[in-house]
């Protein structure tokens, strides 16, 4: 049986007011900052009740996402000042290596269809260290989950291109890293397509109530009803 070094689940959060700007035309600003953290409690609340995590960290200086953390049992890690999702996720692959953490799983917080089952087959492929597991976005361009063990094994680097450059860099370390592909995993609302995306399945979770109950949804699809047809 292969011995499988628990993970502790890093989240990287940025300000709240400032979440979510690639929606900026559709959403405003407050419906913005309310969707992405009613996004961070759906991972919150899948992450702190896996049984097969070590834990849960938040990289942030949000006043709060801290409040949200304590709610949901998870530990804060707090930057000097926002420098983006990369260096907050690198800054915590650090201080959870320094701490003697066997693992990480990084995450970001806009997956709000993750399940524990998602979890569950993370921790699953990922095999004893040294080692890379890779959970790509729907478009196989992002990385919406990044395990390393131990913590600080990979050189990260997100945004729009990092799943390809993420395989390259584990790689380049002798690593043949394992690949994970779940629809809980593979949706990241950044987009005004990612959001459309999302609603088009209806999901028992705290975003798509957000989205029903604050009239978003139906005038997303007014708004797409209305657009003129192709010639």
């Amino acid at each position: 049986m292969v011995d499988r070094p628990p993970l502790w689940a890093l989240v990287p959060v940025k300000n709240l007011q400032d979440a979510k700007q690639r929606l900026a035309d559709v959403l405003s600003a407050g419906e913005r900052r309310a969707l992405f953290r009613a996004m961070l409690e759906d991972v919150l609340s899948v992450l702190c009740h896996c049984q097969g995590l070590a834990g849960v960290v938040l990289v942030t200086r949000d006043p709060e996402a801290g409040v949200l953390a304590a709610r949901y049992g998870a530990r804060v890690l707090e930057e000097q000042e926002n420098r983006g999702h990369t260096a907050a996720s690198s800054f915590g692959a650090r201080a959870l290596a320094e701490e003697g953490a066997a693992g990480m799983l990084q995450l970001p917080a806009d997956i709000p269809l993750i399940t524990s089952q998602d979890i569950d087959a993370l921790v699953q492929a990922h095999a004893s260290g040294p080692a890379v597991t890779l959970a790509p976005s729907r478009d196989e361009r992002g990385s919406n989950a990044v395990a390393c063990s131990p913590p600080d094994l990979l050189p990260l680097r997100f945004g729009d291109d990092s799943y390809f450059p993420h395989l390259d860099r584990a790689r380049a370390l002798g690593i043949e890293p394992g690949i994970v592909q779940r629809p809980g995993l593979a949706l990241d609302v950044d987009t005004p397509d990612d959001l459309r995306a999302f609603l088009a399945t209806p999901s028992a979770t705290r975003a798509y109530d957000y989205l029903i109950r604050s009239g978003i949804a139906h005038r997303m699809v007014a708004a797409v009803d209305t657009q003129p047809a192709p010639p």
